[in-house]
C-alpha cells in the first residue's frame, strides 16, 4: 500500500481528499479502522463537512480506539461538544476501551458534567497521565471548583508548565487575583501562555493599567497575547487604545486572526463613531489587509452600528451566498434603528435560516418604532415557529408592545407563555412586566409583580412610580419613594419626574413644590412638570414667572404645559404667548395649533379659530387624527370620530342611540364647547356624539360580557363631553371603564372618575 501512503502524504485540498478516498474504496480498504482514521484526520485538517466525515467513520466495519479518537478530534475541532459526548457514549456501548488520548477530549467537551468523568478516569487507571490530569484540573478550575483543582495541583509531584498555567487561569476565572499572582511569582519558568493569562486576568478585573504592564513585559508575544490586550481594551470601551494597539501589532509583523478582528472591529462598533470606523478602514488599506468573509461581516456590522447604511449594504450585497446569520441580523437591526421597517421585514422574510436574534431584532424593531400590533403578531408567529424559541429579550419586547398598545388580553397571553415555557426573567424582565400591567391600567397586577421581586433596582421603582402617577395616585407614589430610600436606592431624575407628575395629576401642589425644591439641579423636564402642576392648580402667572427664572432655555414641553393650562383656565393672553414660543420651537407640531384653536373656540373667538386653521394650511401642518381602540379576542379594534367602517358599525350605532336616550332621561346634556368650528347646534351635537372613545365603548358594550372591565385607549386627550358622558355610562351600565389618553388614566366607576375631574 506504499502508493496510497504516498498519496495520503500529498493531500492538501478537498479534491485530493476525495481522490484518496476513492483509491481507498477501490482497494477495499474503507472498512479498515486505520485508513478510515487517516481519512478523518484529513477531514479535520481540511474542515470537511461533518456528514462526509461521519460517512467515512460509519464505513469502518469494526471501529477501534484509533478511529474513535480521530472522529472525536474532528468534532472537537468544530466545537461540536454534544457530538463528542454522543460519540463517547457510542464508544462505550461498542466495548471499545478509551485510552489516555480520549479522556482530555471528552472532559473538555463535557463542561460542568466533566465532574462525573473524574471517577471514570481513576477507575480506568489514567488519572496519572499528565494530559488527563491537566484536563480534569482545568475543568474544576474553569467551573468554579478551584479548591478541588488546587488539591489536585498540590498532589502533583511532577507539575509541568501547563499545570501551572491552568491553575493561574482558574484563579483569574473566579476573580482571585492574590492567588493568581502568588502562583505566577513562584513559577519555576514561564512561557507566553503564562504571561497571556496575567494580561487576560487583569483585563477581566478591569485593571487595564496592570494588564498593560504585564503585556509590555512579555518576552515574546504571540497573536494570542496581542488578542488578550486588544480584547481587554475592547470589552472595557477603550476604542482608541484598541485601534492604536492594533496598529502596533501590524507594525510588529503579527498577522491578525479571527479573535483580533472581533476585538478591534467590536471596539469601533460599540462606539458607533463613523470617524473611528474610517480610521480603521484607512489602516486596513495602508497595511493592505485582505478582507475575507469574516472581516467583511465584522465591518458590515460596524458600519451598520455607525449609521452608515449605504456602506453596510454594499458589504452585505457583495457577500452574496457567503452571508451568515450575523450578517443578516446586523442589516435587519440597522434598518430598524433608522425606522425603515419595510426593508428590515423584507430582509427578515428572505433569511434562509432565522435564529432567536433575528426574531428579536424584528420584534424589537416593531415595538420601538410604534408598531406594537405588528410586534405582537410577529411574537405570536415566533411562538409557534420551529426556527427558534423566545428568550427573555423576546419577552421584554413583546411585553413592551402590549404595554404601549394597552392590550392587557395579549399581555396576559404573553405572561402565560413565559410561565408555560419556564423562561427565567431577570430584573429587566420583571420591570417590563410592571410596565405592561401599569400601561394597561392594572396597577393591582403591577404592584403584585413589584412586591414579588426578590431584588429591585431604581428602574423597578421608577416604573411603578410613573404608573402610579399616570393613575393620579400621588400619596402611593410618595409611599413608594419612602420605601425606595429604606432599601438604600437613591431617587434619580426620572424618580423626581414621576413624583412631580403624580402631584400634578393628584392636585398635590404643596407636596410638589417641596419635591421641586429638594432637587439639587432641576433639569428642563422638572421645570415642565412644575409648570404643569402650577397650571393645573390655576396659578398660571406663577408658572409664567417660573419659566422666566429658568437657568436654561425652556424646551417645548415647558411651553406645552403652560398652553394646556391656559386652555383649561381660558387665559388667552398666556395661551398666545406659549403658542407663539411653540410655533418657533416646533413649527411642524399640530398639537400647539390645536390647543390654541381649542382655547379660542372655548372663548367664542371663531375668527381666531379660522385664522389658526388657515395658518396650519399655509404651513402644511395637518391635525393629528384622533383614534381610540379596544382589544377583543386578541385583536385591536380602532375607531375615529364618526367612523362607520367597522364590520359591526350598525350594532355600534344602535348601542350609541340607546345610550343617548337613557342618558338624556338621566339629565345628560352634550358639551358642545369641544367643537372647534362655529356650526349649527344640531351638527355640534352629532360631532361630539360620535367621538372615537364613545364608539370604542359602544363596541365594547356590544361584544363583551356583562360586568367585565372595559379598557379604551386614545392617542389624544379625552374631551370634557366624553369625560362627562363616560361617567354616566359607567353608572347606567354598572361597568368599570378605564380610559388611557395621551396624558393619564381615567378609571370610571359608578358615575365617578378616578381623576376627580382634575385633569
Amino acid at each position: 500500500m506504499s502508493h496510497l501512503t504516498t498519496i495520503a502524504q500529498k493531500v492538501t485540498s478537498s479534491s485530493h481528499l476525495r481522490q484518496l478516498h476513492a483509491q481507498v474504496i477501490l482497494n477495499s480498504l474503507h472498512g479498515r479502522g486505520y485508513w478510515a482514521a487517516l481519512l478523518i484526520s484529513h477531514c479535520t485538517r481540511l474542515q470537511a463537512p461533518p456528514p462526509y466525515a461521519r460517512l467515512v467513520f460509519d464505513s469502518a466495519h469494526q471501529p477501534n480506539v484509533l478511529l474513535f479518537t480521530s472522529m472525536l478530534k474532528f468534532y472537537t475541532n468544530l466545537d461540536a461538544h454534544g457530538d463528542v459526548i454522543n460519540l463517547f457514549d457510542e464508544m462505550m456501548k461498542c466495548g471499545v476501551k478509551p485510552d489516555a488520548f480520549v479522556y482530555p477530549i471528552v472532559v473538555k467537551s463535557a463542561g460542568k458534567a466533566g465532574v462525573a468523568l473524574h471517577g471514570h478516569v481513576m477507575k480506568a487507571g489514567h488519572a496519572c497521565d499528565r494530559y488527563v490530569r491537566n484536563a480534569i484540573m482545568c475543568m474544576y478550575a474553569k467551573y468554579g471548583h478551584t479548591e478541588v483543582a488546587r488539591k489536585l495541583f498540590d498532589e502533583m509531584s511532577d507539575r509541568n508548565l501547563e499545570d501551572w498555567n491552568s491553575m493561574i487561569s482558574g484563579y483569574w476565572n473566579c476573580g482571585n487575583e492574590i492567588e493568581a499572582l502568588r502562583l505566577f511569582d513562584s513559577m519555576p519558568e514561564k512561557n507566553v501562555i503564562t504571561w497571556t493569562a496575567m494580561v487576560s486576568g487583569y483585563s477581566k478585573m478591569k485593571n487595564l493599567e496592570s494588564a498593560r504592564l504585564y503585556f509590555n513585559r512579555v518576552p515574546e508575544k504571540s497573536v494570542v497575547t496581542w488578542n488578550a490586550m486588544l480584547s481587554g481594551y475592547a470589552q472595557n470601551g477603550f476604542a482608541e487604545e484598541a485601534i492604536s494597539l492594533f496598529s502596533e501589532m501590524l507594525s510588529a509583523g503579527v498577522h491578525p486572526d479571527k479573535t483580533t478582528w472581533v476585538a478591534v472591529i467590536s471596539s469601533c462598533s460599540s462606539r458607533g463613531d463613523p470617524c473611528v470606523a474610517e480610521s480603521l478602514l484607512k489602516l486596513l488599506d495602508e497595511k493592505c489587509i485582505r478582507l475575507n468573509v469574516f472581516v467583511q461581516t465584522a465591518l458590515l456590522d460596524m458600519y451598520a452600528k455607525c449609521g452608515n447604511l449605504a456602506v453596510a449594504r454594499n458589504f452585505f450585497d457583495e457577500l452574496g451566498v457567503r452571508r451568515n446569520s450575523v450578517t443578516w441580523n446586523a442589516m435587519i437591526s440597522a434598518y430598524t434603528r433608522v425606522g425603515d421597517l419595510t426593508t428590515a421585514r423584507n430582509l427578515f422574510d428572505r433569511m434562509p435560516e432565522k435564529d432567536v436574534v433575528s426574531w428579536n431584532s424584528m420584534i424589537a424593531g416593531y415595538a420601538q418604532n410604534g408598531q406594537s400590533v405588528l410586534a405582537i403578531e410577529l411574537f405570536k408567529e415566533m411562538a409557534i415557529s420551529k426556527d427558534s424559541k423566545p428568550d427573555e429579550v423576546t419577552m421584554v419586547s413583546a411585553l413592551s408592545a402590549c404595554g404601549h398598545l394597552g392590550a392587557l388580553e395579549s399581555g396576559k397571553w404573553v405572561v402565560n407563555f413565559l410561565t408555560r415555557n419556564q423562561i427565567t426573567l431577570s430584573i429587566s424582565g420583571y420591570n417590563s412586566l410592571i410596565f405592561m400591567y401599569s400601561k394597561c391600567g392594572s396597577m393591582k397586577l403591577a404592584r403584585k409583580v413589584f412586591q414579588e421581586m426578590k431584588t429591585r433596582d431604581v428602574v423597578a421603582y421608577n416604573t411603578m412610580i410613573t404608573g402610579l402617577a399616570a393613575h393620579g395616585l400621588g400619596i402611593e407614589a410618595f409611599e413608594l419613594v419612602h420605601m425606595m430610600k429604606e432599601e438604600g436606592i437613591l431617587p434619580d431624575s426620572i424618580t423626581h419626574n414621576g413624583l412631580l407628575t403624580a402631584c400634578s395629576h393628584a392636585g398635590l401642589l404643596e407636596e410638589g413644590q417641596k419635591v421641586f425644591e429638594s432637587i439639587r439641579s432641576p433639569d428642563t423636564n422638572h421645570y415642565a412638570c412644575m409648570v404643569d402642576l402650577l397650571g393645573r392648580a390655576g396659578k398660571l402667572d406663577e408658572a409664567k414667572r417660573l419659566i422666566e427664572k429658568m437657568p436654561m432655555q425652556p424646551h417645548a414641553g415647558v411651553y406645552g404645559s403652560l398652553l394646556n393650562a391656559s386652555r383649561v383656565h381660558r387665559r388667552v393672553d398666556l395661551g398666545e404667548l406659549a403658542a407663539n414660543k411653540l410655533f418657533e420651537l416646533e413649527p411642524e407640531n399640530p398639537g400647539s395649533y390645536v390647543l390654541l384653536s381649542n382655547l379660542y373656540a372655548s372663548t367664542g373667538k371663531w375668527k381666531d379659530v379660522e385664522r389658526i386653521r388657515e395658518e396650519m394650511k399655509k404651513r402644511g401642518v395637518k391635525k393629528t387624527i384622533g383614534w381610540s381602540w379596544v382589544e377583543h379576542n386578541g385583536k385591536v379594534h380602532k375607531f375615529r370620530v364618526g367612523d362607520r367602517s367597522h364590520e359591526q358599525s350598525k350594532g355600534i350605532y344602535g348601542v350609541l342611540a340607546e345610550l343617548k336616550k337613557r342618558m338624556r332621561i338621566a339629565g345628560f346634556v352634550d358639551d358642545k364647547s369641544c367643537v372647534l368650528r362655529d356650526v349649527e347646534e344640531e351638527e355640534k351635537e352629532e360631532m361630539v356624539g360620535t367621538h372615537s372613545e364613545k364608539l370604542a365603548i359602544a363596541f365594547a358594550l356590544l361584544v363583551s360580557e356583562t360586568g367585565t372591565v372595559i379598557r379604551v385607549l386614545k392617542n389624544l386627550r379625552i374631551c370634557w363631553d366624553c369625560h362627562t358622558a363616560i361617567k354616566m355610562i359607567s353608572k347606567l351600565e354598572g361597568r368599570e371603564i378605564i380610559v388611557r389618553d395621551n396624558n393619564r388614566f381615567h378609571c370610571f366607576r359608578n358615575g365617578l372618575c378616578s381623576c376627580k375631574d382634575y385633569w
